[in-house]
């Protein structure tokens, strides 16, 4: 496995920590799971990087549309680790935004 595969399933475990309070807000939504389960397939040889990036906008419209910070805050998570089959730079957002959404929550 590769160093960036590595880190990319890093973001998804620490992305999906915090998944729940946004699946709390918006329990029909399920554009930030699909967006770590692209992610998660990419990995594995099953998705293309493109299909993780259009998986991480589709998180980030859904961070949008969630009107609870927290719920933002784990829908940004999620794009964010998504987006790191693109680029692996978006890793440290994740963390960042998972801390925030767990600040919020408490």
């Amino acid at each position: 496995m590769s160093v960036h595969h590595a880190l990319a399933l890093e973001a998804a475990a620490c992305a999906e920590g915090v998944l729940p309070l946004f699946e709390k807000e918006c329990p029909h939504d399920m554009r930030p799971h699909e967006a770590l389960a692209t992610l998660r397939a990419w990995v594995q040889g099953q998705a293309s990087m493109m299909s993780c990036r259009k998986a991480a906008f589709g998180a980030h419209a859904a961070a949008r549309a969630a009107s609870h910070p927290a719920a933002v805050a784990a829908a940004r998570a999620a794009g964010q680790a998504a987006a790191v089959a693109h680029m692996y730079t978006h890793a440290p957002h994740v963390t960042a935004y998972a801390a925030k959404a767990t600040a919020i929550a408490a």
